[in-house]
């Protein structure tokens, strides 16, 4: 048995890793972070500044102005100071964590304004090939516009055919009429 209390005592020695469980108080940390969160806002509020003030104001003015025995801080006012500190120091570390929750909120919201972006960029992308391979499409297909023009082009071909064969026409009718004057049975061609 010596030895045992012995060797328990010594640093190249584990100790005995049985420990007794100990419950931690469980709290909700979103719970407590939005709590966090309202005081934050209250704090940053002109109704929250124009309490305090009111306070302070009602503490200093009391404790000056009433009579010796009813006042509980005197001038130096000790205990105002150890109530605004106390609540200083809770207020700052409530601000840090209603800061650090919206972080949190503004990390997520950048990160999906971040993929809508690069969805965005690709559907952008994606449109600027489709409209490239229409104007290329477009580019082999005849437009309106082109097809009256070609159809402009034969009529006027046309027309000139018309004419030229209307002119045949006539310089043969105009011959022949000239050969039945003239007696020549043999039309000029």
């Amino acid at each position: 048995m010596a030895e045992r209390s012995d060797r328990s005592g010594r640093l190249d020695t584990p100790r005995d890793n049985r420990r007794q469980i100990v419950r931690r108080p469980a709290y909700d940390s979103d719970a407590f972070g939005v709590f966090a969160e309202q005081f934050a806002r209250f704090m940053g509020t002109a109704t929250f500044l124009i309490y305090m003030t009111l306070f302070v104001v009602a503490w200093v003015g009391w404790n000056a102005l009433a009579p010796g025995d009813a006042q509980w801080d005197g001038y130096p006012f000790i205990f105002l100071t150890l109530m605004l500190s106390l609540q200083a120091s809770y207020a700052a570390p409530l601000i840090l964590l209603a800061q650090n929750r919206q972080e949190q909120r503004d990390k997520v919201v950048n990160e999906q304004d971040r993929q809508a972006n690069a969805r965005a960029h690709a559907d952008m992308e994606f449109l600027a090939r489709e409209v490239a391979s229409l104007r290329m499409a477009v580019g082999e297909v005849a437009t309106r516009d082109y097809v009256r023009g070609e159809l402009r082009s034969l009529l006027s071909e046309l027309d000139d055919r018309v004419e030229d064969v209307a002119h045949r026409v006539l310089d043969r009718r105009q011959g022949l009429s000239d050969d039945a004057e003239g007696g020549s049975a043999t039309p000029h061609s």
